[in-house]
């Protein structure tokens, strides 16, 4: 069984990723809505994995015979003045998450929860990613902001297909 303080924060987690999913919902139909289907369906996508997020760690508690509490959330932000804001607004919160998910690991190796420890281990990974992928799409977006073709040209050269990770952990009604 996972350490009960471990598996509170995870509860709470769960609903942070639930907000970055409809985060990531809102900058795709603000882009959806500008004609610029590329960075749609990259904001799209982003929104499913940060479900899939979600469901993982429900998963995860369901595996380790601990309750699962599913938060609410606030409503995402859905205006942006240009098309830099939303991607500055994923950047950062790409950033807090990953301070975040450190946060889960930190409370699994204070309660000497090894296996919590362990299943903390691939979101750290992730996180690497997912704050590199906004950063450059940013750098992109910011030095193209007034050629909103040449953003839509990187994004479909640059989005490749996502393979599935073999090393990601189960996901609850997967």
């Amino acid at each position: 069984m996972a350490a009960p303080r471990f598996t509170d924060q995870l509860n709470a987690q769960i609903g942070n990723e639930f907000a970055a999913h409809h985060q990531y919902l809102a900058c795709a139909v603000h882009y959806d809505a500008l004609t610029m289907p590329q960075l749609a369906a990259f904001f799209y996508g982003q929104a499913l994995e940060e479900r899939q997020h979600a469901m993982m760690m429900v998963q995860y508690l369901l595996d380790t015979d601990a309750a699962v509490e599913i938060p609410g959330v606030e409503a995402p932000v859905a205006a942006f003045e240009d098309v830099v804001a939303p991607i500055a607004l994923a950047l950062a919160q790409e950033k807090r998450v990953t301070e975040q998910i450190n946060g889960l690991l930190r409370v699994a190796r204070e309660e000497n929860d090894f296996a919590s420890e362990q299943f903390m281990q691939w979101f750290i990974k992730e996180q690497v990613e997912e704050v590199a992928t906004m950063n450059d799409l940013l750098t992109v977006v910011t030095r193209s902001k007034d050629d909103i073709n040449a953003i839509e040209d990187w994004v479909a050269r640059e989005r490749g297909g996502d393979a599935a990770d073999p090393t990601a952990p189960a996901a609850a009604g997967a």
